[in-house]
């Protein structure tokens, strides 16, 4: 086969201007209803699995402290001279290096984890290395050995504790592989021969982590049979959008020849509003491109076409952060958040908190909590009908709650629970709405905003674009910052935003 003229690489910007271009304004809330051996298939996916690189950087943050901590103590124990700071960095910058170096000599690696026996001599070669290293740096900055026993003692113990730690680690991931725990779930989209083909490259692979869930087409039996390589056609593309949303799936991959591009993006046109990573396999593709044009899942290589937000460590930093600044603000706020629910008990009858169904990431339904600030007998838990200006639904002390933003300072404990993040797109009610229709007959790819977890502020909200959203401009505009927001997520963007929410929350124009 000769090597693609032009272009010599696969376009993946190009295909995604399309897809925004096309993205369906028939998107509906729900998608097709399941049928029912789908929905028992996905009932048995819903348990949360964690992706090999998020468990593999704790095994590293593991050997870096065992590593660690036996230098010290033996330094303590051993050393010619109290431990001293300029010590304590070298032995830390030492443990650092043989993370390196391991990582440099693939120990790292899901096969090299899972069979310890096989590579523990160079995961031990690896820590000698390293170990020789760090004492000579001990020589010469710190004046003076420490003594040989104290060496030889340090040295053993480390290899026991990282021999015995990497037997550990075999014995787990071998289990969690068998429970499900340790796995990306994988959804292939489109059937017959190039789903055979990609299922049978995928099995060849003995250590590959994906776990085929089912297969989804839209084509009839004659086209695409019920069973392909021993795995169900669980049902069409519609019904695949409910399906990814139920389990908890990471990857859908789409077994159609590249050349097939009305067909994909038809496919994306759908699938993009889910928080999973889409890939286009290339394993029977004719055309070849270069190599730095593929990612590989094992030897299998994919074409990279959107990926998940805020993934693995990207969303144990935001989750801490959420959990770091909520804490923060309870006990700042608490005396406030005090007067404020006694200010809503005494105003008028009902309860102090008000919980209404919002959709929540991957468009589940949470239940959101606020200060109450309307009438009970006249409260909307479905928020068609949106709060405007003078509304008289809304209490005196609710307006001023609701003006200043008081209003949502409980979904701080929604933050604690989980469902709620400090930044991200602000949570809407489920049946919320525009004039007569509904923001998601409004917007195109609307639901695309639930890739992430909602948030108690947001981009859109420092922006100026909070209240109420009385045209369809509105709703727009506050979808397309929080889209812009999900593209360029950073730690850095969250702190930007949060810091400049109470600025921003002075001007009261849009808030009723």
């Amino acid at each position: 086969m000769s090597p693609l003229n032009k272009p010599d690489e696969f376009d993946v910007e190009s295909l995604r201007r399309k897809v925004s271009e096309m993205r369906a304004s028939e998107e509906k809330e729900a998608g097709a209803v399941l049928n029912p051996f789908a929905r028992q298939i996905a009932q048995q996916f819903r348990e949360t699995s964690y992706s090999p690189s998020l468990l593999v950087g704790l095994i590293r943050l593991t050997e870096f402290a065992a590593i660690l901590i036996v230098g010290l103590i033996v330094d303590l124990i051993y050393g010619a001279t109290e431990m001293s700071l300029s010590r304590l960095v070298i032995i830390t910058f030492g443990s650092a290096i043989t993370l390196l170096l391991l990582q440099i000599a693939d120990t790292y690696q899901v096969p090299s984890l899972r069979s310890a026996n096989r590579t523990l001599k160079r995961v031990l070669i690896t820590w000698a290395f390293g170990f020789v290293l760090t004492n000579l740096a001990l020589s010469f900055a710190a004046g003076g050995w420490v003594p040989v026993t104290g060496l030889i003692v340090w040295f053993s113990v480390s290899c026991v504790v990282l021999a015995a730690e990497r037997q550990a680690i075999a014995l787990g991931i071998r289990h969690w592989a068998r429970n499900g725990v340790m796995e990306r779930r994988a959804v292939i989209v489109g059937g017959g021969e190039p789903a055979k083909q990609l299922v049978r490259a995928l099995e060849r692979q003995s250590d590959n982590d994906i776990r085929i869930c089912g297969i989804f087409d839209d084509r009839n039996s004659d086209r695409s049979p019920s069973v392909v390589a021993g795995y169900p056609k669980l049902g069409t593309f519609a019904e695949l959008v409910e399906f990814s949303r139920l389990a908890r799936i990471d990857m859908l991959i789409i077994a159609l020849p590249a050349s097939a591009e009305q067909r994909i993006l038809q496919l994306l046109r759908k699938l993009w509003v889910l928080p999973v990573d889409i890939r286009l396999a290339a394993h029977a593709n004719r055309l070849r491109f270069r190599p730095r044009a593929y990612s590989h899942v094992g030897t299998v290589p994919m074409f990279d076409i959107f990926d998940k937000p805020i993934r693995d460590w990207d969303s144990v930093a935001k989750r801490i952060f959420d959990i770091v600044f909520a804490v923060f603000a309870i006990a700042c706020l608490w005396p406030v958040m005090l007067a404020a629910g006694i200010a809503v008990k005494l105003s008028s009858k009902g309860p102090m908190l008000f919980r209404q169904k919002r959709h929540g990431f991957n468009n589940e339904i949470i239940n959101v909590l606020k200060f109450r600030s309307m009438y009970t007998s006249m409260s909307d838990q479905t928020a068609i009908r949106a709060v405007t200006k003078g509304d008289p639904r809304v209490t005196p002390v609710g307006r001023f709650l609701r003006k200043s933003s008081i209003d949502e300072l409980p979904q701080l404990f929604n933050v604690l629970k989980g469902e709620l993040s400090l930044v991200g797109p602000r949570p809407h009610a489920v049946s919320a709405q525009t004039g007569e229709r509904r923001y998601v007959d409004v917007v195109e790819g609307y639901f695309a905003r639930h890739r992430v977890k909602p948030g108690v502020t947001g981009w859109a909200q420092i922006n100026g674009l909070r209240g109420e959203l009385d045209s369809d401009e509105k709703i727009r505009a506050r979808t397309a910052h929080d889209l812009d927001y999900i593209e360029n997520w950073s730690i850095l963007f969250d702190l930007k935003i949060l810091f400049l929410t109470p600025i921003r929350l002075l001007n009261t124009d849009n808030a009723y």
